[in-house]
């Protein structure tokens, strides 16, 4: 640990949940079903292609949980991911690091409570591993960080109203476009069931590129305009 007590690294520590479990067999049982289904009426290099896709997104997740780590030295703050790591900002960029909580509750990782790391622009980045279900309490780890990442910059972190603004505003188009991509899965759920009826009720075969790609494109599209519009309304 270096003079200002900084040098910490915050990596898996417990075992994962068995929710995050089963997504991750579903995951791969299904495209396995599906290739070998003989009567299965997509062709066969669709259905390799949703295996080998399947396989390559477990392989990332369980390599990214493995590795995956938030570094905290003198000189900042970095994350460390599946094959890469990045500097995140040095101590004199770092606005503010705050524990907060997911608004749907525990995901599928278990986790209630995340760390996010605040920068002088408003733009916020989520740190790995700092939580409630890797450690006790987050919150006191997370205020020594910042005990320690003060006396190394020589200022204390105090509140700005400008960039709480920033902080607001970013947040608002953040959540704009994930409500606006919600909708569009609803959409396009909606249609599809719509598209199923049509295909046994109507005298014409129904478009599919029209339920299944256009009309939910559409309503991304109008909904992301919309909220985005009065997320700039914001003070």
């Amino acid at each position: 640990m270096d003079t200002f007590g900084i040098e910490r690294e915050y990596g898996r520590r417990r075992r994962l949940p068995g929710r995050f479990l089963f997504l991750m067999g579903c995951l791969l049982l299904n495209p396995l079903f599906r290739l070998a289904d003989s009567s299965n009426s997509l062709p066969l290099w669709v259905r390799v292609a949703f295996l080998l896709a399947a396989v390559l997104m477990i392989g990332w997740m369980t390599l990214r949980l493995r590795r995956g780590r938030t570094l905290v030295t003198a000189d900042g703050i970095s994350v460390r991911g599946a094959f890469t790591e990045r500097r995140l900002a040095a101590w004199h960029d770092v606005y503010d690091l705050r524990v907060e909580p997911l608004p749907r509750g525990a995901n599928y990782m278990g986790q209630n409570f995340v760390t996010y790391l605040y920068r002088d622009n408003g733009h916020r980045h989520a740190l790995p591993h700092i939580d409630d279900r890797q450690l006790v309490d987050p919150w006191t780890e997370v205020a020594g960080l910042l005990e320690a990442g003060a006396r190394h910059r020589g200022a204390a972190f105090e509140p700005r109203p400008a960039v709480e603004t920033l902080i607001r505003r970013r947040t608002a188009h953040t959540k704009a476009w994930v409500r606006a991509a919600t909708g569009a899965l609803i959409t396009f759920g909606c249609d599809f069931l719509l598209w199923v009826v049509l295909m046994f009720t109507a005298d014409d075969e129904p478009s599919m590129l029209l339920y299944l790609l256009y009309i939910p494109l559409a309503a991304f599209v109008l909904l992301a305009a919309l909220l985005h519009r009065r997320a700039r309304r914001l003070p």
